[in-house]
């Protein structure tokens, strides 16, 4: 599991290590031009200190703000910095730098046939970042190929559990079009359950872009505005039935003019296509009786 850990300041390692350069270089210097000798004492010596200098420096290290360090030992992991600023640590741990940055991934748009087996295109854009830097560094080959490849294997199984809209499943509880935030928070645990062994952690997860697949949109395009217009008709029907019982009972209670059941019909129809029609009805005007 990751460890955190909370190494010394760098600053006296860095002072020593300037301290260091400073004694090298004045010992070589000095042993090589003390008279007609070489003084080997002072060489060893300002070699010694420099290699010393260079000890230190590496074990120096610098980390940005919402950046990491993950620490191994030969083999053995140590444990992960992610405090800011200079460092000094064990000069023999080798570290890897990791960001904890949040970053956007905008998948390509893939198509994949949808519960009722229709062929779909759909792209996702998430917002992601790393949790859990041990996961992250040694449980995956590299976390960030792995988030490419399970995203997108979250959205064709999302995809491909339910269906685009209702047309043909009257019953679906959700649908891709109309699921909204919930279509999205099924997401979001997805790719929450798929990327968790690489300790990373979803921040956001939407649909940015859902359609039928080319070969089918013109088909369900006008499958949709078949939908609409039965629709429409029917509200318009129901309407119209309703104005013409109430044209009949408002003539049979004000006694205006009594019909029987052949004229009745003939109203009704009349009205009907005046209420129904998508022109405007065409009057015609009865220059004799209503009776002739």
């Amino acid at each position: 599991m990751e460890k955190v850990l909370k190494p010394m300041s760098g600053y006296l390692a860095l002072i020593l290590s300037l301290i260091l350069l400073g004694v090298s270089a004045y010992l070589f210097v000095t042993g090589i031009n003390d008279g007609e000798n070489v003084d080997v004492t002072y060489i060893i010596i300002s070699i010694v200190a420099f290699f010393l200098m260079c000890f230190l420096l590496k074990g120096l290290m610098i980390i940005q703000p919402n950046h990491s360090r993950v620490l191994n030992f030969f083999g053995r992991y140590v444990g992960t910095v992610k405090d800011n600023g200079l460092f000094f640590i064990n000069p023999l741990y080798s570290s890897q730098k990791m960001s904890l940055r949040s970053e956007n991934l905008q998948g390509q748009t893939l198509k994949v046939n949808d519960k009722m087996g229709n062929p779909i295109e759909i792209a996702v854009v998430m917002v992601w970042k790393v949790g859990d830097t041990y996961k992250a560094a040694f449980d995956v080959e590299r976390y960030s190929d792995f988030v490419k490849m399970q995203s997108e294997a979250a959205v064709r199984h999302l995809a491909m559990s339910f269906p685009y809209d209702n047309l043909e499943d009257d019953h679906a509880p959700i649908t891709l079009r109309e699921g909204g935030d919930k279509i999205n928070s099924i997401l979001e645990q997805e790719l929450t359950d798929r990327l968790s062994k690489a300790g990373i952690i979803i921040q956001e997860a939407r649909i940015s872009h859902l359609a039928y697949a080319s070969e089918i949109a013109g088909a369900m395009l006008q499958r949709q505005q078949a939908t609409a217009i039965v629709a429409a008709r029917t509200k318009i029907v129901e309407g119209a039935v309703g104005m013409v019982d109430l044209a009949l009972k408002k003539l049979s209670e004000e006694n205006i003019v009594e019909l029987d059941d052949e004229r009745k019909a003939a109203m009704v129809s009349n009205l009907m296509v005046v209420l129904c029609g998508e022109k405007a009805a065409q009057p015609i005007l009865n220059a004799g009786t209503l009776y002739n």
